[in-house]
């Protein structure tokens, strides 16, 4: 039943937070480092493996490949948030303590869809 329960959350957090990339846009821009091209494209092909990592989750069948995909888009997404630390002067509206906080939370997250979809398989 917990089990369950951490995939529906999981799947939910991945996909909302796809869906915000389209729906606040200049947030997500405004995390990418100077020396990343296309921060556009970055931004929404992102956004749209965000979106396909919380579905594929809660299918069976793509689950494995699904939580392979998240760990891989969390990794790939930790230089926007050591960006967001190293230029807390961008982020006025995010206390100093968030900004940090965000870079072990990248750990956590890693460890939780690894847990999640090795042991649902």
């Amino acid at each position: 039943m917990l089990l369950l329960l951490s995939l529906g959350v999981l799947a939910l957090f991945f996909i909302a937070g796809g869906v915000n990339h389209f729906v606040n846009p200049k947030f997500y821009l405004s995390m990418m480092p100077d020396y990343l091209p296309a921060h556009l494209l970055l931004v929404n092909a992102s956004g749209v493996f965000e979106v396909l990592g919380g579905v594929g989750i809660l299918v069976p069948f793509t689950r494995y490949y699904a939580g392979l995909g998240l760990i891989a888009l969390l990794v790939a997404v930790f230089p926007a948030n050591l960006n967001m630390a190293l230029h807390p002067e961008r982020f006025p509206s995010v206390p100093l303590w968030g900004l940090y906080l965000r870079l072990p939370l990248q750990l956590v997250l890693i460890a939780w869809v690894w847990w999640t979809t090795r042991r649902l398989g």
